[in-house]
């Protein structure tokens, strides 16, 4: 009997390359099996698949491992900010306030 199998996307965008691969999964599949299959550990050893946060067309998945995957899903897997935004964008608002404040 054949096991009926579904393709997804599975995307990394590292600091210095991006990548795309399609991998074909078994139905009934998780995001984290998916990301397990697509090979990313071996392209990027420093990546955690079993921990690393993920989302599927750009909606968080708090829980990878019970997720199960559609045909056509897009997994993306995230990279820690360097930054919080809410944090640069005050510093840049109290800057531009303090050059208008000297200007004046």
């Amino acid at each position: 009997m054949v096991e009926a199998v579904i393709e997804v996307e599975v995307v990394y965008a590292a600091v210095d390359r991006q990548v795309l691969l399609t991998v074909i999964v078994p139905m009934g599949a998780t995001v984290r099996d998916a990301l397990f299959k697509s090979g990313l550990s071996s392209e990027f050893p420093e990546l955690d698949l079993a921990s690393c946060p993920v989302g599927v067309f750009g909606k968080v998945v708090a829980e990878p491992a019970i997720r199960l995957v559609q045909a056509g899903d897009r997994i993306e897997v995230y990279r820690p900010l360097l930054a919080d935004p809410k944090e640069v964008r005050r510093l840049r608002a109290a800057k531009a306030a303090e050059a208008k404040a000297r200007n004046q």
